[in-house]
């Protein structure tokens, strides 16, 4: 659980750029840090022109011109970033859960949180001949969802089973029944792997787990297992599919290995990009040869998520002072910085942002007010000190 909800930010005319966040300290002992990666584009794609070649995917906001759950009309950037930020808490404490969770068994989908957010998508076709899905793309899931056509509280863009010749369910003795929680297969005897999950206090969903051709791009990836969702009850209804990134069996990037090899990387928009997208490459074929890494680390506690290992934060020039214990990697409790495409800001836990946001301070000397979640706001219409 995370207390005192703090937040910084700058806000210049006409724009509105998030720096930092933080939702306090945790219940249990471990620390734990959420990195948003948020990278602008470098290069500019028009999201409702074809495809890029090979196995590149065009990510596009959620609220952009080619996306069917845009607004009718065009919202201001400071309003979209606002919108998306509000809905950052429950992401977090999904997030947060994920980490303290002793069970490595990965949910099929887990809760409010992650059926009912999501800020960037990306276009494929499952099914022979394919039919077109617009999901959402999570780097913190391990698995692919979509709603079925016939669900009962569904949106109206709904995967068609019957029409794919590639189709098929199954079962609960498979090995990849096992991987997802509330089950419901009889305790003997084969049925189809189905399964039932409640969400946000007041509403549920139940599914199926199938298996059909997943097409990304100009390549087909086979037997591609997920959850076909056919009842949705409750005020929260999911209007897309979900494509897991994260490392679990049943993600993307695992089942795919024999094509991807496991590797992939995505740039994703600016939160102002209306009219044009990211992109997310799948494969050694292509990835940048000039950039600079670092390792990926993994946790027993989650070993789905992407961790990184944080060892200092500056702002400008002046080496904020942190305690090294808030920002060690930590295996055994799950402690540390994760990379998670469906968070919008950066978040810290109250100790580091706390000495971020003073340090910050320091340097603009200029008049900050609160708006919204983020309480430290300054306008760069009015005179402020650089960094």
């Amino acid at each position: 659980m995370y207390k005192n909800p703090l937040a910084f930010s700058i806000l210049r005319h006409r724009n509105s750029i998030l720096r930092s966040r933080s939702f306090g300290s945790m219940d249990f002992i471990a620390t734990i840090l959420f990195l948003a990666l948020v990278i602008s584009s470098t290069k500019a794609l028009d999201p409702c022109g074809p495809q890029p070649d090979d196995s590149d995917l065009l990510v596009i906001p959620i609220y952009g011109k080619c996306s069917p759950f845009n607004p009718p009309k065009p919202d201001s950037s400071f309003n979209t970033v606002m919108n998306m930020a509000s809905k950052d808490p429950a992401r977090v404490k999904y997030l947060s859960s994920l980490v303290a969770q002793k069970t490595t068994a990965v949910p099929i989908a887990s809760g409010q949180q992650v059926l009912n957010i999501g800020n960037y998508i990306v276009r494929v076709k499952i099914g022979t001949p394919g039919q077109l899905m617009f999901m959402v793309l999570d780097t913190n899931n391990d698995v692919a969802w979509v709603p079925c056509s016939g669900c009962n509280g569904c949106s109206a863009t709904t995967f068609s089973p019957n029409t794919s010749s590639t189709y098929g369910s199954l079962d609960c003795g498979l090995p990849q029944c096992a991987q997802v929680r509330g089950l419901s297969c009889p305790a003997t005897g084969s049925a189809a792997c189905s399964f039932n999950q409640s969400y946000g206090g007041d509403s549920s969903f139940s599914a199926n787990l199938v298996r059909d051709s997943l097409g990304l791009a100009n390549d087909i990836v086979p037997d591609f297992a997920f959850g076909c969702i056919n009842v949705i009850s409750g005020g929260s209804v999911p209007p897309q599919g979900l494509l897991g990134l994260g490392r679990g069996p049943m993600s993307l990037i695992s089942q795919s290995g024999a094509l991807y090899s496991g590797v992939f990387s995505y740039c994703l928009p600016s939160f102002k990009s209306y009219y044009f997208s990211g992109s997310l490459k799948l494969g050694p074929v292509g990835q940048p040869k000039n950039i600079r890494t670092t390792p990926l680390l993994k946790s027993p506690h989650r070993p789905s998520l992407y961790y990184v290992n944080l060892t200092g934060i500056s702002v400008g020039r002046v080496q904020v002072p942190i305690a090294p214990e808030y920002l060690a990697f930590n295996p055994n409790t799950g402690a540390g910085t994760i990379i998670d495409s469906g968070t919008v800001v950066t978040r810290f836990v109250q100790p580091i942002y706390k000495a971020i946001r003073e340090e910050f301070v320091k340097h603009v000397k200029g008049p900050f007010t609160a708006i919204g979640v983020f309480d430290t706001c300054f306008d760069a219409k009015q005179k402020l000190r650089h960094l």
